[in-house]
């Protein structure tokens, strides 16, 4: 797919599918290690028929080579990880401060990008990388909560940002040689081993949960997984991790739009500036990294 026009359009979808993840989550009456073990496990079932029924994808499953094989376990162990922490935030935090803090992806993907893949960035798109960030803490800043629980929750969010990040970057290097449903298929499936066995240390129920519940999950599975974060998987082949990392500062953004819609909860003034504030800086940090590329 060579038109960058045509990727970035399918990244906003990506990233307002992926906007759902924390109202689902939100939805969702169970624990954080029961969750993410539903919307992985769901994920594969789903995906499952398009790897059965594709021998290509089947084949290059199945002609892995060892390396390929221990770095998709890898991505599947780092996104179990990611899941645990993040979900488990929002039960010390509030929802805005766990999407704007795990959203600081560029932080740590612009360190990853310069010492892996040798990226470099302009200053224009620096500059406008933090015009988002801004964006994203103008957003979240009076949901920010003072107290020992909440900033333990911040933290978790926090390291949850930087895991998912590392996860990109794994995938970044898998996806220059592996399809996405094959890609994706190994990490979910690895992950939901990880999530089933952690769960069961916790001693939590795997079943007994209302119908709402169950809805949840599926929804975290088909729009936030399949729609959301497998369209990130696709589109690794194409953009960078970095590129990706900035746009899911979206998800904030696309949460709060969604929260108010669904949750009812109320869309402030400073939410709104906050909401400009992020597109202006995410819109000229991606025309600022095409314009670059094409130049190249």
């Amino acid at each position: 797919m060579k038109s960058k026009s045509m990727q970035y359009f399918i990244l906003f979808l990506g990233v307002f599918a992926l906007s759902t993840s924390a109202i689902f989550v939100r939805l969702a009456h169970a624990p954080s290690s029961i969750t993410a073990f539903y919307r992985l496990l769901f994920a594969t079932l789903i995906l499952a028929p398009f790897l059965f029924q594709n021998k290509e994808n089947w084949l290059a499953l199945l002609s892995l080579s060892r390396k390929q094989l221990g770095l998709g376990l890898l991505s599947g162990l780092l996104l179990s990880i990611h899941y645990v922490l993040w979900f488990e935030s929002l039960n010390y935090t509030s929802v805005a401060s766990a999407t704007v803090i795990v959203t600081l992806q560029p932080l740590f993907s612009f360190v990853g990008g310069y010492f892996l893949f040798k990226e470099r960035y302009s200053k224009g798109a620096i500059a406008a990388s933090f015009v988002s960030l801004i964006g994203c803490f103008i957003i979240g800043w009076g949901d920010f909560e003072v107290s020992i629980q909440a900033l333990f929750g911040d933290l978790l969010a926090f390291i949850a940002a930087g895991v998912i990040t590392a996860y990109f970057f794994v995938g970044q290097h898998i996806r220059k040689n592996l399809a996405v449903i094959p890609y994706s298929i190994l990490g979910y499936s690895s992950s939901t081993i990880f999530l089933a066995i952690y769960a069961f240390t916790q001693n939590v129920s795997f079943v007994n949960y209302p119908a709402s519940t169950w809805k949840a999950f599926i929804g975290l599975a088909l729009f936030a997984t399949i729609f959301g974060q497998m369209v990130f998987n696709w589109l690794l082949k194409w953009l960078s991790t970095s590129a990706i990392s900035m746009s899911i500062l979206g998800e904030t953004v696309g949460t709060c739009i969604l929260a108010y819609f669904i949750l009812d909860e109320l869309l402030s003034l400073q939410q709104g500036i906050g909401i400009t504030v992020t597109l202006i800086g995410l819109g000229l940090f991606l025309f600022l990294q095409n314009k670059n590329s094409s130049h190249s």
